[in-house]
Order: C-alpha cells, then structure tokens, then sequence
C-alpha cells in the first residue's frame, strides 16, 4: 500500500508529520508528504487531504485509487474552512468528524464513517488542535485497516440534508470587541493561534497583540 498526504505550508499539522507517519506506517513502508497538489504521485492508494487549503482539479484526484478528506462537521452541514473553529464560536461544545471523498465540489464526496466528539470548554487553540489530529487519525486508521484488509475502498454514504458553508477565517477575525467581555469572548481567544493569528483589538489608533496560555 502506498500513501500520500497533502498539507499546507501555512497549516498547524506540519507540527505532527512525524506522529502521523508513526501511526500509519504499521499498514505501509510508503508515506509521502507534499504541500501542493501538483507534487502528487501516480498509482498510489491513498491520498489523504488532511490540512490543504486549495481546492484540487479532478486530473489530481486521479492519481490514488481514492482520496480521504477529515472534516470537522455534521455533513452536508458546515462545508467549507475552519468548521471546527467555526463550530466552538458557535458555542457548539459537541461536534462531528467524518471522513469523506474528495470531490470537485467543495467537501462533497460520499462519507465514509463519522462520530461525534465532545470538546471541553476550556481548552486552548493547541489542544484543541491535537483532539482534531488525534479523532481525525482514529478515523482514517478504521478506513486504512478496512482496506487493508480487504483490499477494496468501503462503500460510503451519499450525503442529505440542508447544506450550508463556512468561509475561510482571516487573521481580522482574531479582533477582540473592547467594550465586551472577556467571558464573552473567551471562545474566539481560545482558538486564536497564538503565533501565526494572535488575538488582538485596537484602542488609540494602535493594535494591541494578546496571546493567551494556562498556568
């Protein structure tokens, strides 16, 4: 079995490339990593789509036998960028993981399996970040043992239902409101990248950075 992944330069997962492969390589001696999809190799089984920001034209796609995607949403609810941050905004404290299909169109492909996961309201951007690498691998691991096994793709869920889409988060979406609360925005400092999106708010014509940690 042959496995690529695709993540961005800019993503957070660059951090656990060496976990990840830690935990696939039980099932394969071939793990790449790339961070453009025009790097992609023929004939391989798996691609996984794990933290990739652009979408991918089919000719891409055609390259592995079948091409994984974890989302963090209820799908075809909350398609799109960032559903997982999104969804805490949102005051969403439980939330689905499935593993999808890539397809042309924006997080549509069949659904594989799904569960759903609780997240603690006071965890941090960090930790919530592992929870989501941490379910999103238990999830492609039930999929590569599956075809592992049985040397065949598992037979996936059409999706139904309402469909609704989260756009792409941009660093002045990390602005606080200064005349609210801290309690009232604790939400969007906890899931505020603390390097590359800081919270901040702007007072005085100058911009105040505020990076938040436990003790």
């Amino acid at each position: 079995m042959k496995i690529q992944i695709l993540i961005s330069k800019s993503s957070w997962a660059n951090e656990y490339k060496s976990y990840i492969k830690f935990r696939l390589k039980k099932y394969t001696n071939t793990i790449k990593f790339f961070d453009k999809h025009k790097n992609l190799k023929k004939n391989y089984d798996i691609n996984i789509i794990f933290s990739y920001f652009k979408i991918i034209p089919k000719k891409f796609l055609s390259f592995s036998k079948t091409n994984l995607i974890p989302h963090e949403s209820k799908l075809p609810e909350g398609k799109g960028m960032s559903p997982l941050t999104w969804q805490i905004l949102e005051k969403k404290d439980k939330v689905f993981f499935s593993l999808i299909e890539a397809d042309p169109k924006i997080d549509n492909g069949v659904v594989y399996f799904k569960k759903k996961i609780k997240i603690k309201k006071d965890l941090l951007f960090n930790e919530i970040k592992k929870i989501q690498l941490i379910e999103n691998l238990k999830l492609l691991e039930k999929f590569i043992k599956y075809y592992y096994k049985n040397k065949k793709i598992p037979i996936g869920k059409k999706q139904t239902g309402k469909s609704s889409l989260y756009r792409k988060r941009i660093p002045s979406d990390s602005k606080l409101d200064i005349n609210q609360s801290i309690k009232s925005q604790f939400n969007l400092l906890r899931v505020s990248d603390n390097k590359n999106y800081p919270a901040f708010f702007k007072i005085y014509k100058k911009k105040y950075i505020i990076k938040i940690s436990k003790k």
